[in-house]
């Protein structure tokens, strides 16, 4: 029944959301022509993220009906600000979760219904970039830095809602992106994406076996001449290895952004041109270490609260 959705779905494509006939926007939603993506992005903006969105479908009674398991973002957090992303999903006993991440939240809280996750914002590679191996998790926890960068968040749906609720995932209902953002494009899929790997890469190194693909050219970030992907751009897997517990924030974690992102071990040293990590990236592997939660679910909390 789900075909039309496969190898991948270009959500804002099928969607048509230019259109506003199948999507909402509330509040100040604009387009602009990005010079860093050479295209057109949406822009979100407001001091009130509740008041500011995008959302799909048009309704809450509607149902996106996206059975991928894997959500790709392609985002990027203005600078000095605060952003919410809203994802409601259902699982196969008809129960709807919402899966929240922004770097408004200072915590990972949860109920049955709901998981909310704090997003840490990276820099990209400089003075703020070298500073954050050195402070706490909760320092690096707000608004998004001034150097932050485009994002490609990948999250694996099925696995937060298995480890965290045990529960099983049917599809996704509905997407809600509150300011404050820049937001290229949204996609699902059953395929494991790497945008920093080529087609050329892809085919020398046989990915495809292991199960990596690379980004589809619709749905890829340009790179200059002579430019790697991960020196421009940041790629987020969430959580970052199914083998792992999951963490209790959504950042930078993977691996060297040189390297990949990978996660996949068996697939690194495949990949052409490897980097040692730095000490900055390691020190900051380090704190994802100590934050880890120990256990899949923390303390219920109050929902409203």
């Amino acid at each position: 029944a789900a075909v039309w959705q496969k190898p991948y779905l270009n959500v804002f494509k099928h969607f048509r959301v230019e259109e506003w006939r199948r999507s909402a926007k509330e509040g100040d939603v604009t387009t602009f022509m990005d010079k860093t993506l050479k295209g057109t992005v949406y822009r979100i903006r407001g001091s009130i993220p509740a008041s500011n969105y995008i959302q799909l479908p048009k309704t809450s009674s509607q149902s996106l009906g996206l059975v991928g398991r894997y959500l790709y973002l392609l985002f990027r957090p203005m600078p000095n600000k605060y952003f919410v992303v809203h994802l409601d999903v259902s699982t196969e006993d008809n129960q709807v979760v919402r899966i929240s991440f922004s770097n408004l939240f200072k915590e990972f809280k949860s109920t049955a219904t709901w998981l909310q996750f704090p997003f840490i914002c990276g820099a990209a590679k400089g003075p703020v970039y070298e500073s954050t191996a050195k402070t706490s998790k909760q320092d690096l926890v707000g608004a998004a830095p001034a150097n932050v960068r485009w994002t490609c968040l990948m999250l694996d749906l099925q696995y937060i809602l298995s480890m965290y609720l045990n529960r099983r995932y049917s599809h996704l209902k509905s997407v809600k992106l509150c300011s404050n953002l820049l937001v290229k494009n949204l996609c699902t899929s059953d395929l494991l994406f790497d945008p920093g790997v080529t087609f050329s890469e892809a085919r020398q190194s046989n990915l495809a076996c292991h199960g990596v693909s690379p980004m589809p050219r619709e749905m890829a970030f340009p790179v200059p001449k002579g430019e790697k992907w991960h020196d421009r751009y940041d790629y987020i897997r969430f959580p970052s290895d199914g083998s792992k517990m999951p963490y209790d924030s959504i950042q930078k974690s993977c691996s060297s952004p040189a390297a990949g992102g990978h996660v996949l071990e068996d697939t690194v040293h495949e990949l052409p041109q490897l980097v040692t990590l730095t000490k900055a990236v390691r020190d900051r592997l380090s704190l994802v270490q100590q934050i880890t939660s120990p256990k899949a679910v923390s303390t219920p909390w109050r929902e409203g609260a």
